[in-house]
């Protein structure tokens, strides 16, 4: 039961890490988020076979502990529709290029892969070769975001497995996470889930 708690933990962890990287790194100046339509809610279906924890916006298999896997929600909010002074948006804009990774608001299968793998061998004290499979642009209702595949393993733990959905709007970008170990049966409830995402 231990382990299966740790990996709810992770799945918190996860978002933790993604808001980090979203806050610090910025990876999108101000000129780019003007190009990003704003969007107020992002949208989607909760299987019949996962419950509301008491973790806020996560949701675990109603089988827990015996099945693990779990769903994960978060909005990123960047604070940059708010009333400024010319000056005031001038210095906003300075910070952010600052801080820009990639001025087009591009996130890389190499940054993401890097942030993630350091902050979960840090958690465990040791490589848990974290990887990402696959990293490919998407667009939903309009608007960009990313579906990344990833992997880790803990010791002699199951392999487990992440899809991550991040959709980027003008001041909000939206997360989702589905997160199962290698036999928890529910890679089909999570392909239905995704294919109700929707944002407006």
């Amino acid at each position: 039961m231990l382990r299966i708690k740790k990996r709810l933990l992770v799945s918190i962890l996860t978002m933790t890490f993604m808001t980090a990287f979203l806050s610090d790194a910025s990876a999108v100046s101000a000129h780019a988020e003007e190009e990003l339509k704003p969007a107020k809610q992002c949208t989607f279906v909760i299987p019949s076979r996962f419950k509301p924890s008491s973790e806020k916006n996560l949701f675990i298999d109603n089988s827990y502990p015996m099945e693990s896997g779990s769903i994960k929600y978060s909005v990123y909010y960047n604070g940059m529709d708010i009333v400024m002074t010319n000056r005031e948006r001038e210095e906003a804009e300075k910070k952010a290029e600052e801080k820009v990774i990639d001025s087009s608001g591009e996130l890389t299968k190499k940054e993401y892969e890097e942030l993630l793998s350091a902050n979960y061998n840090k958690e465990y004290g040791t490589d848990v070769g974290y990887k990402v499979s696959a990293f490919d642009t998407i667009e939903i209702d309009g608007f960009p975001g990313y579906k990344i595949e990833a992997s880790y393993k803990v010791g002699d733990e199951e392999p487990i497995y992440q899809t991550v959905y991040m959709i980027r709007s003008k001041f909000r970008t939206f997360t989702i996470i589905y997160q199962r170990a290698e036999d928890d049966e529910c890679s089909e409830s999570f392909e239905k889930s995704a294919e109700t995402i929707h944002v407006m």
